[in-house]
């Protein structure tokens, strides 16, 4: 086992390892640790009792955190025509279409999200073997195929993330920076553990809410109380 530094052992001996905290105590405690020398990102990991083998089980979509996730986005648009200066006047970084494209299959990858016009698809999808590995292929179910290029734009600079269950069942999200005032890194944990609430698939069975991990990029884990999780949605 590798040896852990200082900063990280301190915050370990913070808190209870063994114990499992209301959501709000658990995001109190993370947001005190020692901080790195960067802004560290605050994560969280829910593994869900779903089988994502399975198409009616998969948990996908996307959520708009009220306080953004403290990350500068920089935002691709593929589009042609009136689109193309409706995605400027958005704020997208990169608008184009066969060109974009072009760079792409270069190996370009300089921006976190990526935006289509429906009428762009046939195009963007022949770099799709680029792009869905590294989770940046537009997909109608988290709003980045549309026509509404504005609104797409405008939600991805104000923090939209996009969520899904892994193999194993696990959904990994970045919810904000550790600098964030407590309460807001705490209203943007609330408002994805209730997507994930609302997203229970209806053939899932069992336990939902598996565990529930929250973590600094560089910190330890602090579990939270899936009971607690459970009783506030009203979810099993």
């Amino acid at each position: 086992m590798p040896k852990r530094g200082k900063r990280y052992q301190a915050a370990l001996d913070s808190f209870d390892r063994q114990k499992r905290y209301p959501v709000n105590e658990a995001v109190s405690i993370v947001k005190q640790f020692e901080g790195a020398k960067c802004d560290e990102t605050v994560e969280v990991a829910v593994s869900l009792g779903v089988d994502p083998k399975h198409a009616d089980q998969m948990v996908r979509g996307a959520v708009v955190l009220p306080h953004g996730t403290g990350k500068t986005v920089r935002v691709v648009v593929f589009a042609k025509g009136d689109k193309v200066n409706e995605a400027k006047e958005a704020g997208a970084d990169f608008v184009g279409s066969e060109e974009l494209i072009e760079k792409v299959k270069g190996g370009w990858f300089e921006f976190d999200v990526a935006i289509a016009v429906p009428n762009m698809m046939a195009h963007v999808g022949k770099i799709g073997r680029l792009l869905g590995p590294r989770g940046l292929m537009p997909n109608p179910k988290v709003g980045t195929v549309t026509f509404d290029v504005s609104g797409a734009v405008s939600q991805a600079k104000a923090g939209k993330i996009s969520y899904r269950t892994d193999r194993a069942g696990v959904i990994h999200a970045g919810v904000g920076k550790r600098s964030f005032a407590l309460d807001k890194l705490q209203e943007n944990v609330l408002t994805l553990l209730e997507t994930l609430a609302k997203a229970k698939p209806a053939k899932a069975k069992g336990t939902y809410w598996q565990s529930i991990t929250l973590s600094t990029t560089h910190g330890p884990g602090v579990r939270v109380d899936t009971n607690e999780v459970a009783a506030r949605y009203k979810t099993a």
